[in-house]
């Protein structure tokens, strides 16, 4: 009877209170990296909103074959509690870089890259350079991102077609970007289910990426709809984040991840709780 309680109590626990997630990407370097274990506290953001500028954890809103090959047997166990609408996705962990209603995009400063919110650069962002890729570079990645992954179930061979297409008419840079996101044929035979992601959260809350993306003056900006966040990595150039992939539901948000439990010789914080570093 007492390891049954023991058994319950540990799946509150991880449940309501805590969890782990193992970090199989270089995307957040050197704040963390790769094979690092974080612990991940799940009450702070179920009393309020994660602020821009934090670290957060959160399912993927689709899901990420790739980086579910990269897990351990304990990450697969664990993720069997996982909520059922994120069933297949990961948690991956970045860097909150704007909320609803924000307007952002990418500007150069002193021969750097910096992240503009509403017009300005967010204290906790300063530091941070991005790499302009993803939609800031191609603004119709994500309309054609959503066209291919509706191919790619329906018939690997128009997938392949429209890829062609797009690499004519836009240019080989923006239909590699699709192929190294989606997959579908080698040499990346595993990618994100991106029909997902459009089916289940932008389709029913009427989200047309034409209506949040925008050119200006050679300038690209984007605005994020009510419900959503927007996520990138502190590593740019090699992150997979909402450049590439879009809005992140705010459901899809676990935690934050407060202490690296592994490797040993790393052991510690990962970033202030709220208002100790002001």
């Amino acid at each position: 009877m007492t390891f049954l309680y023991a058994i319950v109590a540990a799946t509150i626990i991880r449940l309501f209170v805590f969890e782990t997630m193992l970090v199989p990407t270089p995307s957040m370097v050197p704040t963390i990296n790769v094979g690092d274990r974080l612990f991940v506290e799940k009450i702070t953001y179920s009393a309020r909103e994660p602020e821009i500028g934090e670290i957060v954890v959160f399912y993927t809103p689709f899901p990420d074959e790739r980086a579910q090959a990269m897990l351990r047997a304990f990450d697969k166990f664990m993720d069997m509690f996982s909520p059922r609408e994120f069933k297949g996705s990961v948690k991956y962990v970045k860097r909150l870089v704007a909320k609803e209603g924000d307007v952002i995009t990418l500007k150069q400063v002193d021969g750097n890259w910096k992240l503009f919110v509403n017009g300005e650069i967010p204290e906790h962002l300063r530091n941070v350079n991005y790499e302009p890729d993803g939609i800031f570079k191609y603004p119709k990645l994500w309309e054609y991102m959503a066209k291919a992954s509706e191919l790619k179930k329906k018939n690997l061979s128009e997938y392949r077609q429209f890829l062609f297409e797009i690499a004519q008419q836009e240019g080989t840079g923006l239909a590699n970007i699709i192929f190294s996101v989606l997959g579908g044929f080698d040499p990346v035979p595993l990618g994100i289910d991106y029909s997902v992601f459009i089916e289940r959260y932008l389709k029913p809350a009427g989200i047309k990426f034409s209506d949040y993306v925008w050119e200006e003056n050679g300038q690209v900006y984007v605005k994020i709809p009510k419900g959503f966040y927007f996520f990138m990595g502190d590593n740019s150039p090699q992150s997979l984040d909402s450049r590439f992939f879009g809005f992140v539901p705010k459901k899809a948000v676990i935690g934050r991840p407060i202490l690296r439990i592994w490797p040993f010789r790393s052991f510690g914080p990962i970033q202030p709780i709220p208002n100790d570093s002001k």
